[in-house]
């Protein structure tokens, strides 16, 4: 099991480097879209859509997709400005209650429409954060990765303290610190090889605080629909959102704060 986790590791980071530095911006899109669809997919299977429906949902996401890469006012686009505004609200705002009260949402259609949006906000991060700089996205990656990595092996060497243990058993307290420490390690670099103010520090804590909160709220719904992983398509990882769960609450958050200003003011004008 571990052997078959680490090739597939392997391949995917090779395939994801190749892809972020060699793709064009379009080619880039494409790719992450694809990726974005199969989460949908997965998304769609958790809160047990049927086929029809799936393939409505999918229908959905693509079409809004096509819609914003043909564009000719990409980032000044009222849907793509809504989408990452609605995720920012969500993950602020909604989930921080949803996972305290852990409600289960009834409502097929409304869990179909979350999902849809959360993650064509994220694609669009993916997209947006890429344009800016393929090295500005890998940073942001790599906070999330580096948390959660070091969360696990905190975790496993210190655990004692369940973070949330009806929602991830597994999760603890001391993990977090192990994550928040590390990336303070991490921000502390990128101050000094940047030349960069280490108020940089306190952002990065906030992505650790999201994207915990992103991977718990993956854990909720995996829970309540009874399953360990989201697919099988990755073997020894599970499927694409158990991959990107804590880059759902992230990464649309990171590309809202750099282009609020603009996005206000519809000065903005990505080609």
């Amino acid at each position: 099991m571990l052997k078959t986790r680490i090739i597939t590791a392997l391949v995917l980071a090779l395939a994801f480097s190749s892809a972020l530095f060699n793709a064009s911006n379009q080619l880039w899109a494409i790719i992450t879209l694809a990726a974005s669809l199969i989460a949908v997919w997965e998304w769609s299977n958790l809160i047990k859509l049927s086929r029809a429906q799936t393939l409505l949902n999918l229908s959905a996401a693509a079409s809004l997709a096509g819609m914003m890469l043909i564009s000719s006012a990409y980032y000044m686009d009222a849907l793509a400005f809504s989408l990452l505004c609605f995720a920012t609200l969500f993950w602020l705002l909604l989930a921080p209650f949803w996972l305290l009260t852990r409600k289960q949402m009834q409502h097929k259609g409304l869990m179909a429409a979350l999902g849809l949006i959360l993650l064509l906000a994220t694609w669009l991060a993916l997209v947006g954060l890429h344009r800016i700089s393929p090295w500005l996205l890998l940073a942001v990656l790599a906070t999330v990765w580096l948390a959660d990595s070091a969360a696990y092996f905190a975790g496993k060497r210190f655990g004692r303290h369940k973070l949330a243990l009806a929602i991830s058993p597994g999760k603890t307290w001391e993990g977090v610190a192990g994550a928040l420490l590390a990336v303070t390690l991490y921000g502390l670099l990128l101050c000094y090889y940047w030349h960069i103010s280490r108020w940089l520090i306190v952002a990065l804590w906030l992505i650790v605080i999201l994207s915990v909160m992103g991977d718990l709220f993956e854990s909720l719904l995996k829970r309540q629909a009874n399953v360990k992983d989201s697919s099988q398509l990755l073997p020894g990882h599970g499927g694409v959102l158990d991959r990107i769960d804590g880059l759902i609450s992230t990464l649309p958050l990171v590309l809202f704060y750099i282009y609020f200003p603009l996005f206000a003011n519809l000065q903005l004008h990505v080609r």
